[in-house]
């Protein structure tokens, strides 16, 4: 057997066992910071390559693979948890919990990384210095990169740089798209109350009619966006629920609603909740009610290092060809908590083609999500060749 049979079947081999691997997680959908059954499936894949892991925050797993002598720390994150979306396809590893799906992939991303944990560690006499890596809960919710942080997932550890890896049914499988720069948005969340006096509906005159002053105050902050924000600079104001009243005879003392904003810059992120607040304190003051906002912050900006988004590209194209890689230009206004990590040290987000390239692929959370398999083992592949890269020094700050 000559060297490229021998490689074409370790290729075939990995691409078995990460299918068997994703169709276990993709089974068991659990939510948030509830992972006990996907923390079992990883351990026991960790402790089968001969990599010690510990918990940290709860369901949240850290693995460290030592290299053959001392030298730098790379971080390699896949998040774990799921969303409770019925599933719609018809596999025989659907989800077996009704209400749960692994509708964004997180089943994907943690296959790819316990496939490139088990190409890094057949390579551990190859290479100097050490790989973290990191299986996080909750990204779709309140956000498990945080509470890991706080936990002590990098003490003593201090990685120099990190990689994370996306599902994207848009491309398809076997590509792999990078950003230089800003990848995903910041997300805050607002929910406002307007009060004031109720009143029989023949009576508006005794009343203040929340309704009608929420509707002023909904439409006053949809054009905050195109009237407050550059034209060139992304940014989103989104209601998503608006609630009053219970009677169609009768003007309610008060209505709740709410919404997300998305921004790219730090700057307009804090103007647009400044002018928020104005703006649902002040036009019912006018009218005679009182208006109330409360903030929710959610995750920061998450932006790509360019010499290690240039790292991703290159390594990225020695496996798969140059034709297979392109550089994306426009962010997307969803959000991922791997920001945390990027905060505290230089790292690169990229998107993993999943899609079958006929056009008919079912979006993220979508309940007809099914991701190609084949982007298993390049997402695999992809994140160990980055990782052996930047521990060989092929990158400087």
């Amino acid at each position: 057997m000559n060297g490229v049979e021998k490689e074409n079947d370790r290729i075939n081999a990995l691409y078995e066992e990460l299918v068997a691997v994703r169709r276990r997680l993709h089974a068991c959908p659990e939510l948030d910071f509830d992972l006990k059954e996907t923390a079992g499936i990883v351990g026991g894949q960790l402790d089968s390559l001969g990599i010690p892991w510990r918990f940290v925050a709860g369901t949240g797993i850290a693995a460290l693979l030592e290299g053959k002598e001392p030298g730098r720390t790379v971080l390699l994150r896949a998040d774990m948890d799921a969303l409770p979306v019925e599933e719609e396809g018809d596999v025989p590893w659907r989800s077996k919990y009704p209400g749960r799906m692994h509708a964004c992939g997180h089943d994907v991303h943690t296959a790819c990384l316990l496939g490139a944990a088990r190409r890094l560690a057949e390579q551990r006499g190859d290479f100097a210095g050490r790989v973290l890596f990191v299986f996080q809960p909750a990204e779709e919710t309140s956000g498990g990169a945080l509470p890991m942080i706080r936990d002590g997932l990098l003490d003593g550890v201090d990685p120099e740089g990190a990689f994370a890896l996306h599902c994207d049914p848009s491309r398809p499988a076997g590509t792999v798209g990078v950003h230089l720069g800003a990848v995903r948005a910041a997300s805050d969340m607002f929910d406002c109350m307007i009060r004031g006096r109720g009143t029989h509906g023949a009576e508006p005159h005794n009343g203040d009619d929340v309704i009608a002053v929420a509707c002023r105050v909904v439409g006053a902050l949809h054009e905050l966006v195109g009237r407050t924000v550059s034209p060139a600079e992304p940014a989103v104001l989104s209601i998503g629920s608006f609630h009053g009243g219970n009677a169609r005879n009768v003007l309610p003392e008060r209505v709740e609603f709410s919404g997300i904003i998305r921004t790219m810059k730090q700057e307009t992120r804090v103007g647009l909740k400044a002018r928020i607040r104005r703006t649902v304190m002040n036009i019912p003051d006018v009218l005679g009610a009182v208006g109330e906002v409360t903030f929710t912050e959610g995750y920061p900006v998450l932006v790509n290092d360019f010499g290690l988004a240039d790292l991703v590209l290159r390594s990225a194209a020695e496996v798969l060809g140059k034709e297979n890689v392109s550089v994306l230009r426009d962010p997307s206004m969803g959000v991922d908590d791997f920001s945390y990590f990027l905060q505290r040290m230089p790292g690169c987000y990229f998107m993993l083609g999943t899609g079958t390239g006929k056009g008919e692929d079912a979006p993220l959370h979508s309940p007809r999500f099914n991701p190609d398999e084949r982007s298993l083992a390049v997402g695999a592949d992809v994140l160990a060749a980055a990782a052996r890269s930047f521990l060989a020094g092929d990158y400087q700050k």
